[in-house]
């Protein structure tokens, strides 16, 4: 173990000293974050613009006022309304002065009442936009409430009761509550917010390169005959390899740790319980840590390792959605689901909706899974390098 540790220490040290690694693993994809966020990030939040309504109403006409009124109450969008003569109406909508027009006709609320169907007449403006299709789809569901109330009126009527008994029914019927409540709540339902998918998919792509700085320099060492020397002293020839591993692993760990805390601060984002995160980020680097073993054994030279690690790195984090989302579903969403990187921002989806370590086992058993595979693999293929 001291010498493993001896080996290990020695290595993190000269990976720090190399600038590069701090700026290939932490710099570049926080910059990369900070783009794809001025890029894409105002595709994920609408904003609401305030909107003018121009309203005709009759000033006797009870039911046409309380139409109007809800616009008033609606909150988002902000609503002004102007009172204005019918006139009016089409002229002020068609200029761009306001974005949604409003004519209820003498004798509305009587004709609603008669059960008559009265025509209420919405113009919505040049410029209008959803705001305004928020606003026609209150207006909507304010007149089928108004609606609802005639009919039970009319129900009530047929039945006999007397005219105060009608005009309850009918005031009940038009005022009541919805008999469904609908929360809007959070669930663990895999799923991250636009932001949150970028810090995972950036932190999970890059993962897979910052592992790879352990194992490239063990090809390189082998390249300089420095490898040769190591395994001539008196320690197990596998030592070697379990440092190489184990600083690579160490670098990944710390980065990806680094990418979350620093993305979550810079977005806005909650990943959830962090004793959960944490052991997401340690499965995660295993996986990817297993996958360079593989590598190095297929790589003659620090390029050839450099160019096989670029693929697996890219092809991986795009199949995983670091980049874009991806859905796919039968034999080939089964095999998407295999990507350790795909699993990580599963788990950190289920970790942010407020699950916790029980509620990650699938995830992290894909990337142990995965771990175990590879590592397996990697011993039966032929080590090209052996010979240099």
């Amino acid at each position: 173990m001291e010498q493993l540790w001896t080996m290990t220490v020695s290595d993190l040290r000269q990976r720090v000293r190399d600038r590069s690694v701090i700026i290939f693993a932490v710099v570049v994809p926080l910059a990369l974050m900070v783009v794809f966020n001025l890029v894409f990030g105002g595709t994920e939040e609408l904003e609401l613009e305030p909107v003018t309504v121009a309203a005709a109403v009759p000033d006797d006409d009870e039911l046409g006022r309380v139409v109007v009124a809800a616009l008033g109450e609606v909150g988002a969008p902000e609503v002004t309304v102007q009172d204005v003569d019918a006139a009016e109406v089409r002229g002020l909508a068609e200029a761009g002065t306001v974005q949604l027009g409003i004519v209820v006709p003498e004798g509305f609320s009587e004709a609603l009442a008669r059960g008559e169907g009265p025509v209420l007449q919405l113009v919505e403006g040049d410029d209008a936009g959803i705001e305004t299709d928020i606003l026609v789809a209150v207006v909507q569901g304010v007149l089928d409430q108004l609606a609802a109330g005639t009919a039970a009126a009319a129900a009530a009527g047929e039945l006999g009761l007397t005219h105060e008994q009608v005009a309850t029914v009918a005031r009940q019927a038009a005022t009541a509550g919805p008999a469904v409540t609908l929360a809007e709540g959070e669930a663990s339902d895999e799923q991250l917010s636009g932001g949150a998918t970028l810090v995972a998919g950036q932190a999970g792509l890059f993962l897979l390169f910052t592992v790879g700085f352990g194992v490239l320099s063990l090809v390189a060492e082998r390249e300089q005959g420095t490898l040769a020397r190591l395994r001539s002293m008196p320690m197990r020839p596998g030592l070697v390899v379990a440092a190489k591993a184990l600083v690579g692993f160490v670098l990944g760990v710390v980065a990806t740790t680094v990418l979350l805390v620093a993305g979550s601060l810079m977005f806005g984002v909650n990943f959830g319980a962090p004793l959960a995160v944490g052991v997401l980020v340690v499965c995660a680097v295993t996986a990817a840590t297993s996958l360079m073993l593989v590598v190095a054994r297929l790589a003659r030279t620090a390029e050839q390792a450099n160019i096989v690690q670029s693929i697996l790195a890219i092809a991986l984090g795009t199949a995983a959605g670091a980049f874009f989302p991806l859905t796919a579903t039968g034999v080939v969403g089964q095999l998407l689901d295999l990507n350790p990187v795909a699993a990580f921002i599963r788990g950190l989806g289920i970790t942010s909706g407020g699950g916790g370590l029980g509620d990650i086992g699938v995830p992290v058993a894909y990337m142990l899974g995965f771990a175990v595979v590879v590592v397996a693999l990697s011993r039966l293929l032929p080590d090209r390098g052996r010979e240099l």
